[in-house]
């Protein structure tokens, strides 16, 4: 079974064996030649790979996992893949014999009941081998294919019931052994895609790791093994030491929060993801019991192994940022993920959509309940869409083409104490950097027409969250489009008195008398010049909103981000002055008024809620 399996591979792994002694120093260089060979391998494979979902968004991360299993090093790439990489990993090494495992071999796994993510996200990676021949490190490279072989194409099937609907499921395969590409295996797996690119981005893959076994080797043998080893053992010690200390400073106690998705894929309303946190001593608990495990859901069943990662980006993203991320992160906290629910569902169950939600809502939840405890460092590093556009068509030689609508887009920035929301998306997405539409038009039969920011979809608050932004395109020619729409009715929540984003919502056929509002899912044929809009949810505000600098709230009304109306009736602001005439001024008196009447109302509110 699954369970027994995944406690198996999350089972908290010994040091390495070795006679060596290492000192910070020592420890701290090896570490940077470690992250600079993930970096390597990610840029590699961003420069060699062909579809655009890797080589333009960057949907991609290197990271080193040691001998045991456990986290190594990591590059600057998508931190939501960060701590997912090693469990794959894992379930390879329990089988090293039986695989044969050498030096030159290559695997591959992307199966969400064997370590893995979701379909979609292959994990390729690769042993390094000290002079005689003992397993030291592994390199492993993890990104995003565009196919999985399954019944949709793009591996998002809408209606998928379990795992073998939506693709080609790889526990562990060999690709190449002692050097030699294993040539009826890597067919098997181009066969099975639809995109003719894929062939090209495996190949990407596999030099990648390739190439940074050799720049492995090279560490090994100038530091020799058991420096090596040493170096690992103290970083990952240091990292849980680092990580004890900012928990003992959170003051102890439980912190609850719910969180909900809108529905799943058929429509079962408001699918619910809990968690309890607990603070003691210098230990984290995050026990994510009380999350929905109605059997009947669809669409939202996240792998543990995605769980267990995800809870780490929002975890991590709240102590300090000097602190470095490895297996030492996972050594300090316990996570409790129930068996049979949406956040580790039973075997077989479909995981392609639970990368979205509840993925995201365990982020969420996580932020929500901590920000009482550590308000200073409590943004929620989510991206709330339920599934971009997705836009697939075929050309004239057959061959099908897949905009999969990871376009540049501003949406869910939080604020946090002190700051506003700011940048596109949350900084948990790293170096994702979605689609340029230069790029896109040029590879697909598409016309960007906007992508601005909307006006009061940014949550006010004290700090208020970054606007999302409305993106619409138009489709040259036939093409089939897909979506899975959430977080309108639940969008993004603020924090500590902070008001939500603004909602996500979608529209198809823009302009025509077919226009219609996307409120559940999608699979449609549109017609060559149908236009679609789809509007992202902005970032949460933090801090009650009556307290924002007037000013501020000026400012934000000149840089269209925050209506006029929404400045008097959310903000308490009242303004003097035009927009036309750029000469807008805080009239002081009347928002002083007005502030006190809000503030009044908010005290009755509270205090009646509370009878």
């Amino acid at each position: 079974m699954s369970f027994e399996l995944n406690k198996k591979l999350a089972a908290k792994r010994a040091p390495l064996e070795t006679k060596a002694t290492v000192d910070p120093v020592t420890a701290s260089i090896i570490r940077g030649a470690f992250e600079t060979v993930c970096f390597e391998a990610a840029t590699h494979l961003g420069r060699a790979a062909s579809s655009p979902i890797i080589n333009q968004s960057n949907e991609r991360n290197g990271s080193i996992i040691d001998a045991h299993g456990r986290l190594a090093g990591v590059s600057v790439g998508t931190p939501h893949l960060v701590f997912i990489s090693q469990l794959a990993v894992r379930y390879g090494l329990e089988f090293f014999k039986d695989y044969d495992w050498g030096p030159g071999d290559v695997f591959v796994g992307n199966d969400p009941d064997y370590g893995g993510g979701h379909l979609p996200d292959y994990n390729v990676y690769a042993p390094v081998f000290d002079k005689d021949g003992k397993l030291v490190l592994i390199q492993a490279l993890q990104a995003h294919q565009g196919d999985t072989g399954g019944k949709t194409p793009g591996g998002f099937t809408l209606d998928a019931t379990d795992i073998f609907t939506e693709g080609l499921a790889i526990p562990c395969l060999k690709l190449v052994h002692r050097g030699q590409k294993r040539a009826d295996v890597i067919k098997l797996l181009e066969r099975n895609n639809r995109f003719p690119s894929f062939a090209g981005d495996l190949a990407a893959m596999i030099g990648a790791v390739q190439h940074c076994v050799k720049l492995l080797e090279d560490v090994i043998n100038k530091w020799g093994a058991d420096v090596v080893k040493a170096a690992v053992n103290y970083n990952i010690d240091h990292t849980e030491k680092r990580f004890r200390e900012e928990i003992s400073k959170w003051p102890d106690g439980s912190y609850e929060a719910e969180v909900l998705i809108d529905h799943d894929t058929l429509g079962t309303k408001d699918v619910k993801v809990h968690v309890t946190c607990t603070v003691k001593g210098d230990q984290l608990t995050v026990d994510l019991t009380g999350s929905d495990d109605r059997q009947n859901l669809v669409g939202v069943w996240n792998t543990f192994a995605n769980s267990r990662g995800y809870a780490m980006v929002q975890i991590a993203s709240m102590i300090d940022p000097g602190i470095i991320k490895n297996e030492g992160l996972f050594h300090a906290v316990e996570l409790i993920l129930p068996e049979n629910t949406i956040v580790h569902p039973g075997i077989n169950k479909p995981a392609a959509l639970g990368s979205f939600h509840p993925a995201v809502e365990i982020i969420e939840a996580i932020c929500v309940a901590m920000a009482s405890a550590v308000p200073e460092r409590s943004t929620p590093q989510v991206y709330k869409i339920g599934m971009p556009n997705a836009v697939i068509g075929f050309d004239k030689n057959g061959m099908m083409w897949m905009d999969q609508g990871v376009d540049a887009r501003s949406m869910d920035s939080s604020a946090v104490k002190d700051f506003d929301g700011w940048g596109s998306s949350c900084v948990g997405l790293g170096n994702l950097l979605l689609s340029e539409a230069e790029d896109a038009e040029s590879r697909f039969p598409i016309i960007n027409i906007s992508r601005e920011m909307t006006i009061d979809t940014g949550g006010p608050g004290q700090w208020r969250g970054q606007p999302g932004s409305l993106n619409s395109k138009q489709i040259l020619e036939p093409t089939m489009a897909m979506a899975w729409m959430v977080s309108s009715e639940h969008p993004l929540r603020g924090m500590c008195g902070g008001d939500d984003a603004g909602p996500y919502s979608n529209h198809f056929e823009v302009g025509t008398e077919r226009e219609r509002k996307i409120e559940l899912t999608t699979q449609a044929q549109l017609p060559a010049g149908a236009v679609i809009a789809y509007q992202h949810g902005g970032g949460g505000g933090f801090g009650s909103a009556i307290l924002r600098d007037p000013e501020a709230v000026k400012d934000d009304v000149l840089d269209e981000k925050v209506s006029l109306k929404a400045a008097r009736e959310r903000y308490g602001v009242v303004l003097k002055g035009t927009l036309e005439e750029y000469d807008l001024e805080v009239d002081v008196v009347a928002t002083v008024a007005a502030r006190t009447q809000m503030k009044a109302a908010q005290q009755a509110a509270a205090a009646g809620s509370k009878q």
